[in-house]
């Protein structure tokens, strides 16, 4: 296995110096692309069309959701009723959240909640698995996730307005990407997430997009 390049301390303060000033370039494009998605339109929803389930069983309509908030981001975890499979992409990524999360995004008047099409009777045995916390709802028997376009996973943003929710956002496949501190991580090691995919250089440690990632208490 091949490994970087070896230089004296000068000559890596120059090479990261060099690399800063790109990285300074990208913080300003990511500021300037959430900007822009400040100032999307917005899509008004029937508030009264859906019933979720809670996770103390008991029945919450979309305006529950927010729990009071504003604002609500609602991650599509792809968990379908009687799902023989979990989704590695899902699991692994519920493992970043953390309710330690949440006063830190009420103080802004928003939350973060998972929502799955199973029933809560088999969410909870995923749940209880694995330790999450994170507030997870039960879409069954609803038309949320088709309406919403939702076919697997993905991160949709609500705004309420007293008894008004609009939609304002969304984003699947690479667009979670962001949410994920173990990505984020290892994007910062000399190996990076070790996929076939990444422009590393020849010799670098590379396997299967993903091949790697197991529910938590599986590896």
């Amino acid at each position: 296995m091949n490994r970087p390049q070896v230089v004296s301390a000068e000559e890596w303060q120059a090479a990261r110096g060099a690399l800063l000033v790109k990285e300074k370039e990208h913080t300003r494009a990511l500021d300037a692309l959430a900007a822009e998605r400040r100032r999307l339109p917005m899509v008004k929803l029937d508030a009264g069309k859906y019933e979720f389930t809670a996770p103390d069983g008991q029945p919450a309509s979309l305006t529950d959701l927010f729990a009071g908030h504003r604002q609500l981001l609602v991650y599509h975890f792809m968990l379908d009723p009687d799902q023989d499979y979990i989704c590695g992409g899902c699991a692994t990524l519920t493992d970043n959240f953390d309710n330690l999360a949440q006063p830190h995004l009420s103080a802004r008047n928003t939350r973060l909640i998972l929502v799955a099409r199973a029933p809560q009777s088999e969410i909870d045995v995923l749940r209880q698995r694995f330790g999450w916390r994170v507030p997870w709802y039960s879409s069954h028997g609803t038309t949320f996730n088709d309406d919403m376009g939702v076919s697997a996973f993905g991160l949709s943003v609500f705004l309420r307005d007293g008894d008004e929710v609009f939609r304002t956002y969304f984003t699947t496949a690479r667009g979670v990407d962001r949410l994920r501190l173990d990505f984020n991580l290892l994007d910062l090691t000399p190996y990076g997430r070790q996929e076939e995919w990444e422009d590393s250089p020849d010799g670098w440690p590379q396997d299967p997009t993903m091949s790697w990632l197991r529910p938590h208490d599986e590896y």
